[in-house]
């Protein structure tokens, strides 16, 4: 935030002034977000359809949820429903073309996240994991470039890593940005690749550790357990527990520099030891890897055992499990809790037709029938369901540490899974979160939540009243029931908080 000394102190001194006289909606960027203060919203068009509509769906399942006046940009995007839903998507599959602004300020406040590898180790662990979820938060909320942060948590858990294991309480924050931020709608071959040599992964899953110095030794075969298991060709992907341990004998020799490690120097630099490499021949998935040549000067010799570890992701990536695997997965994410095997095989397609391009799988995959026709069948997990509640009501926030605490309650707090499998994506593990939900509707239209605060009443005149304010949270023209409901009630907005319709997407 570029302002000067004297502009902050003149500017904070009248801030009260100023937010009496013009309204957080008026105040210049930079200030905006010293209030947590989203984008401006007047009077906007909810939905006008008795069923969820092609905009209200992607909205709801491709972003976090619509914000007020965003259902009504995206219906503008094209003649029709069907039209203006396509260009949308069509929008949020090239993010680099749209201003995030909002966003960047919102998350510039967490300045960890941009510190470099080795001087992440200056900070307290615990400021570090704040500062990670918070920001996750605050992106979710605040960012325009949508499918991009909804890919973002998708690799977050694909890739998971639990912070409070060794050194990752320091390296997670670089291994968000340099794999999973960096890579999120690029090539899977290359986010894989970053994956496996991030210091972060190398300490989570025993990498680190995974020598043979002499054939009595024995590879530490964890990482590639869950290469093979997690990451590419899926449990029921065709691999062998010889294939788990040729993987692990290819990938020897790897290490990260701990930060209790003698001299203390480029603590977090990823190293390759020749001496500490298994340099006979393997054999995986039925590819033949030669035995290193016999006194090769040791720069050849190092190339030579590092591009092992670049032939078994080669191997792993082209195998056709893998493609159906990410396949399901993804169709799981965007489509069905339990995937239709028509759209996990053309997406699948895509994927190997394209080498594991990422965005154009994701063009494929929102453009079948499946996707099309499965409207308001997922339920939300905690996560999405506090950010779509935050994004619907335009509420401002800080993204703290309370709404933290009600994320931790349901067991959905960013980075804190413990397992390399990731948080669950299917409603089953999260239909116990239901009364922490209501709790939390409840909270968060009384403005009891520090650091967050709604307009309720400038909520219900923007959308055009009761009837609006309904169909905006619920996607839809309410039913009779609903409406009934929301009146008696004496809580609406809390009530279309916690309602199915809105706990759905």
């Amino acid at each position: 935030m570029n302002l000067s000394r004297r502009t902050f102190l003149k500017a904070s001194g009248s801030s009260a002034a100023l937010l009496a006289t013009v309204g957080c909606d008026h105040l210049p960027r930079e200030l905006r977000f010293l209030y947590g203060q989203a984008k401006a919203n007047g009077p906007f068009q909810p939905p006008a359809t008795a069923e969820i509509d092609p905009v209200t769906h992607v909205l709801n399942r491709v972003a976090f949820g619509p914000r007020p006046g965003d259902y009504e940009r995206a219906r503008k995007l094209g003649p029709t429903p069907e039209q203006a839903a396509a260009a949308y998507l069509e929008q949020q599959l090239n993010p680099e073309r749209i201003d995030d602004e909002e966003a960047e300020y919102a998350a510039r406040r967490f300045e960890t996240l941009n510190e470099p590898l080795g001087e992440l180790f200056e900070y307290q662990e615990d400021l570090l994991q704040n500062e990670l979820m918070r920001g996750a938060l605050a992106r979710a909320v605040f960012s325009e470039r949508q499918l991009y942060e909804v890919m973002v948590q998708f690799w977050s858990d694909h890739f998971n890593i639990d912070p409070s294991k060794g050194d990752c309480k320091w390296l997670k924050v670089a291994d968000d940005r340099e794999v999973i931020r960096k890579h999120a709608l690029g090539r899977f071959s290359e986010m894989l690749r970053a994956s496996a040599l991030s210091p972060a992964m190398l300490w989570y899953l025993d990498g680190r550790v995974n020598r043979r110095e002499n054939m009595a030794q024995k590879p530490n075969e964890n990482y590639a357990r869950e290469l093979l298991e997690l990451h590419t060709l899926g449990v029921h992907g065709g691999y062998t527990q010889k294939d788990v341990m040729e993987v692990a004998r290819c990938l020897t020799g790897w290490t990260v520099r701990a930060k209790n490690q003698k001299l203390y120097l480029e603590i977090g630099k990823v190293e390759f030891k020749l001496q500490q490499h298994d340099c006979a021949e393997k054999e995986f998935l039925g590819h033949k890897i030669p035995a290193l040549p016999a006194r090769l000067k040791p720069e050849e010799g190092e190339r030579l055992g590092q591009r092992e570890l670049d032939r078994v992701l080669e191997i792993a990536t082209a195998h056709p499990a893998t493609a159906r695997h990410l396949s399901a997965k993804l169709c799981q994410r965007f489509i069905a809790d339990e995937p239709p095997a028509s759209a996990v095989a053309a997406v699948a397609a895509v994927f190997t037709q394209t080498g594991g391009d990422i965005r154009a799988t994701l063009r494929a995959l929102l453009a079948t029938d499946e996707f099309r026709q499965q409207r308001g069948n997922k339920f939300k997990r905690p996560f999405n369901y506090i950010v779509s509640a935050l994004r619907a009501t335009g509420a401002r926030t800080d993204s703290g540490l309370e709404l933290i605490d009600y994320l931790q309650r349901m067991g959905h707090a960013p980075f804190n899974y413990p397992t390399p499998d990731g948080y669950p994506e299917p409603a089953a593990p999260w239909l116990g979160t239901l009364l922490w939900r209501w709790n939390f509707a409840l909270a968060v239209s009384e403005n009891k939540i520090k650091g967050t605060r709604i307009d309720s009443e400038a909520l219900l005149k923007n959308s055009g009243g009761d009837a609006g304010l309904m169909a905006h949270f619920l996607g839809r023209k309410p039913t009779a029931e609903e409406t009934q409901a929301y009146h008696e009630s004496g809580a609406g907005l809390a009530l279309l908080l916690a309602s199915p319709a809105f706990q759905r997407c």
